[in-house]
């Protein structure tokens, strides 16, 4: 693909989502996000009605009373996307693979914060962090996120998630309000070391929240809930090559599939719940506007109360 094309390639997908953020008014949301700074204004006693989470334990202990942290609102807000770009995303049943969704959503929140003069920054990882664009302002800037996220090549192709977030948490200090799209296939691997793994990844997804504002954006695939009836299939794990062979013929066999499925994405609300954080599902091949807005007039509402 010529510089030319690549240039397009991005501008339309700039135009594309510019126009769900003048639609939505997305950026009006994402500056009612939580929006609690990290510059320290002053220590006074605690209120009825104070964050516990802003109580200063070491003060408190030596004055025998509770006293609170006040921090002064930051005007700006970091956006930081985080973007997992292993090999299955490239899967897709429908017109768009779940990385080209994970594209077109993160693009749009991108546009929707510079247009709130937020700082954007980009973090491609595999199984390593591939790519990490620092938080900046400017049209320039969010192109070129918009480039990386549509043709940066990965040199790996499995998935850590927790390698992503602990790698975050050392380079961005500052609060910042962080969105992890992901697809989550790999978080409950099989046996016993799967299982420790799929802790690890919601551990540090519950640490990042505690640091940041954590919003894990789900891509789903539909053809990842249920199989076709269409004979013998062979399916092939994009990250491991692993092979596995279905008689989709079978009713048991499909059923299976799509109890397992469900199983799995119970299971993973459960955790997020646990850990506190947000999250967004989004089918690929369906509209996506409506749901972001939605979740930031609930956001919104939240914050309000």
């Amino acid at each position: 693909m010529t510089l030319q094309e690549i240039l397009e390639t991005v501008r339309r997908v700039e135009i594309r989502t510019n126009r769900l953020v003048n639609d939505m008014m997305v950026g009006a949301y994402l500056s009612r996000f939580k929006g609690r700074g990290m510059d320290f204004e002053e220590l006074r006693e605690y209120n009825p009605g104070d964050d516990v989470r802003d109580i200063d334990w070491n003060v408190t202990n030596r004055m025998g009373r509770p006293f609170v942290k006040r921090f002064r609102e930051e005007r700006e807000l970091g956006v930081i996307l985080v973007v997992d770009i292993s090999a299955s995303g490239a899967f897709g049943s429908t017109r768009r693979s779940k990385c080209e969704s994970a594209v077109e959503i993160a693009t749009t929140l991108a546009s929707a914060a510079a247009r709130s003069s937020d700082k954007v920054g980009l973090l491609l990882f595999t199984d390593r962090v591939e790519l990490f664009l620092p938080p900046r302002k400017g049209r320039r800037h969010i192109l070129r996120i918009v480039k990386e996220m549509l043709f940066f090549r990965p040199k790996s192709r499995g998935t850590n998630i927790p390698a992503a977030l602990t790698f975050l948490n050392h380079v961005v200090r500052r609060r910042s309000i962080v969105f992890l799209f992901t697809d989550f296939l790999h978080s409950f691997d099989a046996g016993a070391r799967g299982l420790r793994a799929g802790r690890d990844v919601f551990q540090e997804i519950g640490m990042t929240n505690a640091r940041h504002d954590l919003v894990c954006v789900h891509l789903h695939d539909p053809r990842e809930s249920s199989l076709p009836n269409v004979g013998l299939l062979t399916i092939e794990d994009a990250e491991t090559g692993e092979l596995l062979e279905l008689d989709s013929v079978r009713a048991s066999v499909r059923q299976k599939y799509a109890e397992t499925n469900s199983e799995r994405l119970a299971e993973l609300d459960r955790e997020m719940r646990q850990a506190g954080v947000d999250t967004l599902r989004f089918t690929t091949g369906e509209p996506f506007a409506q749901t972001l807005q939605s979740f930031f007039e609930t956001r919104r509402g939240r914050r309000r109360g």
